[in-house]
């Protein structure tokens, strides 16, 4: 099992799941949940972060599989960083469609 992301100033953090009705990658942000990384919630706190872990694995009725990941700071708001998230965000529909036109 892999340690979890513990959020801190220098490598902040957002939370990602997966939109029960849709099956898309969304992003918490402040108001809810968005499709775009770059309106998400960014974390610097262990102890908020979790909280808000937390309220996302009760909305068990909205999304699945509520997690943490490290995010950087972009020039318009959070990106991931890792490439599992970055793919997710495109998806392998689209990943397949821009490969037959390749």
């Amino acid at each position: 099992m892999s340690k979890a992301f513990i959020p801190t100033q220098a490598k902040p953090g957002v939370i990602t799941a997966n939109d029960l009705r849709e099956g898309h990658n969304i992003w918490m942000c402040e108001d809810g949940w968005t499709a775009d990384p770059r309106k998400a919630t960014l974390f610097e706190d262990e102890a908020i972060a979790e909280l808000a872990l937390l309220r996302a694995i009760g909305q068990q009725d909205r999304i699945v599989g509520p997690y943490l990941i490290e995010a950087k700071r972009g020039p318009d708001g959070p990106l991931p960083t890792h490439f599992r998230e970055t793919f997710r965000q495109h998806g392998p529909t689209n990943y397949l469609a821009e490969a037959a036109n390749v």
